[in-house]
């Protein structure tokens, strides 16, 4: 099925970009914002092999919450592109407050290595952006093709 390729491609691509913003904020030194590194180092417990880890559960992250995405818009029962981008960017900022919060408040006490036990406001609002920059990108990919879960019963029964 055509929407479940573009889904796929949408949440690689998504996560390609927000994956570069969040570098370039951490490269640029606004804020400890290196996720792939982060979440490698969660499974490694060191840095030195934390990429390949980091960039596989990072992308397949981005990928399940693509599916997760457009199932929710499915729910909305539209297709205009305007839609998308306005629900792509709800959404991101939805899940970045979650992830922000999360992050913040449980995930970088308990983290592993030092230097991403300290998560501040820069490091939530690094990733509340760059969650903003997800559901946007998602939305471009997808809203281009109009893609929508009708193939699942309950969402085909959604009013367009």
């Amino acid at each position: 099925m055509i929407a479940i390729a573009i889904t796929i491609v949408g949440g690689i691509v998504a996560t390609s970009v927000m994956s570069a913003a969040l570098y370039f904020i951490h490269w640029r030194g606004f804020a400890n914002a290196d996720m792939i590194r982060a979440l490698g180092t969660m499974v490694t417990k060191s840095e030195e092999d934390a990429v390949l880890p980091g960039v596989l559960i990072h992308f397949a992250s981005g990928i399940i919450f693509a599916f997760i995405y457009v199932g929710f818009w499915s729910l909305w029962g539209f297709d205009a592109f305007n839609f998308y981008l306005v629900l792509g960017f709800i959404t991101g900022l939805a899940h970045g407050l979650v992830v922000s919060f999360v992050l913040v408040a449980l995930v970088a006490e308990h983290h592993p290595i030092e230097k991403f036990r300290e998560a501040g406001m820069g490091v939530a609002l690094a990733h509340l952006a760059g969650h903003v920059v997800y559901g946007l990108v998602l939305a471009v990919v997808v809203g281009a093709y109009a893609v929508r879960f009708d193939f699942i019963p309950v969402l085909a029964q959604v009013p367009q």
